[in-house]
């Protein structure tokens, strides 16, 4: 039964693994795309209160201004999407489709008009929120663990859901970080029973 059990756990660790890996592709694919097409599609990010702005929810979070705006997000991404989704793959994707909607939402609505944010910070920011709070409610030893290290390891990115920082969308952290605790408050003890970890 333990072997069956860890056998479980490797399978979703390297599901995980594969998702985020891919993920990460798809961010510099598109931005390579994005580069090549003198940024074009840096258009396409959330355009607060805006008609045309809407689509920006969906894509806002694949979408970066610039190499360097993808560089500071490729490890955030790749390390808090895999442990987001090692709390089970389809709960990992469900909380993720829920800071992606709030976090983009929160931005349309709240965001400053004639503005434009793209990038992954949203779900970065939801993905730290989500894993500590998370690992709070369900008091489970290795999960109370995995949320004090993120914690630890991102507490000084959490000071960007503050204003002040020029070219920051810090609405996109703010906002993704309360779709992080909403997810981690709606999928908090589902199902005991399916834990990745």
């Amino acid at each position: 039964m333990e072997g069956m059990q860890t056998a479980q756990r490797h399978d979703a660790w390297q599901q995980s693994a594969v998702l985020v890996g891919a993920f990460v592709a798809v961010l510099w694919g598109l931005e390579i795309l994005d580069t090549a097409s003198d940024h074009a599609l840096d258009a396409y990010g959330i355009q607060p209160r805006s008609e045309e702005g809407l689509v920006g929810i969906a894509a806002a979070p694949l979408l970066h201004f610039g190499f360097g705006h993808l560089v500071s997000n490729t490890v955030p991404v790749a390390v808090l999407g895999f442990l987001t989704l090692a709390t089970g793959i389809a709960r990992g994707l469900l909380a993720t489709a829920i800071i992606w909607v709030v976090g983009g939402l929160g931005v349309w609505v709240f965001a400053q008009p004639d503005s434009n944010h793209a990038g992954a910070s949203v779900l970065i920011f939801g993905w730290i929120v989500y894993l500590v709070v998370r690992g709070f409610l369900n008091r489970r030893s290795t999960e109370i663990l995995i949320g004090v290290v993120v914690f630890l390891l991102y507490s000084g990115a959490l000071l960007g859901v503050l204003p002040g920082q020029p070219g920051v969308s810090w609405q996109g952290h703010l906002f993704g970080a309360i779709g992080g605790f909403v997810a981690a408050r709606l999928l908090t003890n589902r199902s005991r029973d399916d834990l990745a970890y």
